[in-house]
Parts: C-alpha cells; structure tokens; sequence
C-alpha cells in the first residue's frame, strides 16, 4: 500500500476519534483534541492528493476512498454539530443529499470504466467546508457562542456552494444518470 493510500486510511481511522472527543465534551480538552483531528485529517486529503499524483501513485483505491473519506468526515462533523444546534439541519441535510447524488455518479461512472474528476465549484465547496466547520469548532472550543451568527453565515455560504457545485456535477455528467 502507498503513503497516499495509507493517509487517506489514516483520515478514515480518524473520523470515529474526532466524533468520539466531539461528542464527549466532558473529557478535558475534548473539543481543542476534535478541532485538531477535524484539520488534521483535512491536511491528509490533501497531503495525499499532492502525494499521489506528484509521485504518479494514483490508484483505483485511492480514487474511491479518497472522495468517500472526505463525505464521511465532513457528514460527522455536520451531523454532530447539528445534533447541538450549530448548523441548521436543512444544511446538513442538503450537504449529506448532494453527497450522496455525487457519489452515486461516481459509482454509476466508475462501474462504466470512467472516473469523474471534481470541478472547480467542487473544490471550492469542499475548501469552503472545511473553513465553515472548522470555524465552527473552533468557536465551540473556545466556548464563543456568542459568535454563532459568523458560524450561521458561513454555512449558508457552504450550503449555496454546496447546491451550485452539485448542480454543476449533475449537469456535466447526466450521461451517467439515464437508465439502460
């Protein structure tokens, strides 16, 4: 297995410990040790792009995972915050909705031989993610509650970049959405 292979496992690995001191607050230090796990795995997604493809390691693996371990980190840290009332439940269920749209076209692609590359508005919306949730966590942190409606504001953000980047994703691959 590649180191960028091994990094986008390691993100996997830690999505449960970031939920796990997310969700137990009472421990001390809970909160700073999730924020760091959330950034933390958040550099691996990148690391191990940058890794793979200035090595020329890229591998199915990878190209399945990678994308997966990024939906699944994001949707934990949406969930929980959500479940404590600091994303708006429509926004985390539109990110999850879009999420799950974007990985069935990329199953229903790969499963016709074909990998669908992320666009710009993908990338942008996932950057845009990882600046709303981290702000987020680190405001929670910090017990700044009082700046909520920063959190707020970044999120909608999220969210229309969440629905334009979707949007974008079904329009440039509806060929892999007919029935055959």
């Amino acid at each position: 297995m590649n180191t960028p292979n091994k990094l986008t496992l390691l993100r996997v690995i830690m999505i449960p410990l970031f939920i796990f001191f997310y969700l137990y607050d009472f421990i001390p230090a809970s909160n700073i040790i999730a924020t760091v796990l959330f950034v933390a795995a958040f550099f691996t997604d990148w690391l191990d792009g940058y890794l793979a493809r200035k090595t020329n390691q890229v591998t199915d693996f990878g190209k399945i995972m990678d994308p997966l371990a990024d939906k699944v980190l994001v949707a934990a840290a949406m969930v929980c915050m959500t479940g404590e009332g600091i994303v708006n439940p429509w926004i985390t269920i539109a990110v999850l909705a879009r999420e799950f749209a974007v990985s069935g076209i990329r199953i229903a692609a790969a499963a016709e031989g074909n990998v669908v590359a992320a666009s710009i508005w993908g990338k942008l919306k996932t950057m845009w993610q990882f600046i709303a949730i981290t702000v987020a966590l680190i405001f929670k942190a910090l017990g700044l509650a009082q700046l909520q409606i920063i959190v707020d504001i970044l999120m909608w953000i999220n969210l229309a970049l969440t629905v334009l980047s979707g949007i974008d994703y079904i329009v440039k691959n509806k060929k892999y959405l007919s029935y055959k």
